[in-house]
């Protein structure tokens, strides 16, 4: 998917460029770094929209804001928190986009503009962490107060109403924050700093706007619907064991 997001290519030319790299250890490239950043950052996400909401309703003033308010709050919170994750990110990305070499350009990078450079794209992180979380958890939030939950005894439709808020949440995102995306990547990965408005100027220029807005997005869809999706049922059970538990 950065791979795309970099370089614009279809998900069968990627695969079959990637494989051509390096065989199917080239799939795998910034593993390490994604199992750290991943359930860190997924935590934090959730965090703030937890944690943010609770704040929120144990103040008297502010208990009545509407959902799509309080998650405004959660979203900025969840923004900072990826700002200081974007060292983790870079190395993520840039391995999975340039492969083994990854490493090296960093390292150059780091030599000629400092250790600066491994938040090159943090911004475009932020706000990409902004547009992406406050539609996902503002659709997970309005889908969870609309559609009534069914009674645990139907366990398949108590299943299939969160799966369906989680994907439906996902889809919204990553069409959403995708462009924010593409522009963090592409200058997160270069080899030679490049600004923000030239990176949109470059994918524009190769892609057209519909490669500004679509590169990998069909992938990112797929794969984060499916996180989304086990997300939503996972965070569903976790929140009523511990309710259980703190009642009990």
């Amino acid at each position: 998917m950065n791979y795309q997001y970099r370089f614009g290519t279809s998900f069968t030319s990627a695969t079959q460029i990637l494989y051509a790299d390096g065989g199917f250890g080239r799939y795998y490239s910034g593993l390490g770094a994604a199992l750290i950043q991943g359930p860190v950052a997924r935590f934090g996400d959730t965090a703030a929209n937890a944690g943010i909401l609770a704040l929120l309703q144990s103040n008297s003033y502010l208990k009545d804001l509407p959902s799509l308010g309080k998650t405004v709050f959660a979203s900025l919170c969840a923004a900072g928190f990826r700002m200081i994750l974007t060292p983790v990110d870079t190395l993520k990305t840039t391995l999975q986009a340039q492969g083994p070499s990854g490493t090296a350009l960093l390292r150059q990078r780091i030599k000629q503009h400092g250790v600066g450079t491994l938040w090159w794209g943090a911004f475009a992180t932020a706000g990409a962490t902004f547009v992406g979380h406050y539609p996902w958890f503002a659709t997970y939030n309005l889908l969870t107060e609309v559609i009534q939950e069914p009674p645990k005894s139907d366990l398949f439709l108590w299943l299939l109403r969160l799966a369906f808020i989680g994907f439906v949440a996902s889809v919204i995102s990553d069409s959403v924050s995708n462009s924010l995306r593409v522009i963090k990547t592409y200058r997160q990965v270069n080899d030679t700093k490049v600004s923000y408005g030239e990176a949109v100027r470059l994918v524009v220029r190769d892609d057209g706007v519909s490669g500004l807005l679509g590169r990998g997005l069909t992938t990112r869809i797929l794969s984060n619907g499916l996180q989304g999706l086990l997300f939503s049922i996972l965070w569903k059970l976790f929140l009523d064991i511990w309710e259980q538990r703190t009642k009990s």
